[in-house]
């Protein structure tokens, strides 16, 4: 179980999706990010199954701009997902309202992310939930896109109880907002969208 080789060490973020630890795995010695799910989408056995195949499908993907996927399993009915810790903030505390960033270190960033992304679909994965938030940045400037397994999760249980559409609206394509499936388009598309923003 997670809780037996994952030792939670702080906490990191809570997002719609969950919350993320900064953990040790005591199997291997090491730390890692541990992202765990909030109850109401752990009690959804598709999304479970859905959840436990595209974390599967992220562990598969091996790019340097791409966040490692270490593990994906369940504890007590809740979805884990183990990742590699990334030493850096999300791009959106870099962001700043009403303060463009510098347009050399916007095209560094953003073509980093997009050269990932490009690895993902040529992988046949599609991120699905592209935004400042799911693009961490190192102190060197290296960008490591993460996720990749939740959103792709999501995607099956695209609707909440409320009827609510899941995603992020500033970022989410039209075709994802109208409620079709999303393409290799929709995360350029939100890229795109990142990429006015930093400007």
């Amino acid at each position: 179980t997670a809780s037996a080789r994952y030792q939670k060490l702080a906490r990191i973020a809570v997002g719609g999706m969950g919350e993320v630890w900064r953990a040790r795995d005591t199997m291997l010695g090491r730390e890692v990010a541990l992202k765990v799910l909030k109850p109401e989408f752990a009690g959804d056995a598709t999304f479970r199954t859905r959840f436990a195949d595209e974390g599967r499908h992220a562990a598969a993907l091996h790019h340097p701009g791409i966040a490692t996927v270490y593990d994906v399993g369940e504890d007590a009915g809740v979805p884990f997902l183990v990742m590699e810790l990334v030493d850096g903030q999300p791009l959106s505390a870099l962001i700043r309202s009403g303060q463009p960033m510098a347009a050399d270190s916007v095209r560094s960033l953003v073509g980093q992310a997009a050269d990932a992304v490009a690895a993902a679909h040529a992988a046949g994965v599609i991120h699905r939930d592209i935004k400042p938030a799911n693009l961490l940045v190192t102190p060197n400037g290296t960008v490591k896109v993460t996720d990749f397994g939740i959103a792709r999760a999501v995607g099956s249980a695209s609707l909440t109880q409320t009827g609510q559409i899941m995603g992020s609206p500033h970022y989410l394509s039209p075709e994802q907002a109208e409620g079709t499936s999303a393409t290799k388009a929709s995360d350029v598309y939100s890229l795109g969208v990142v990429l006015f923003e930093c400007l």
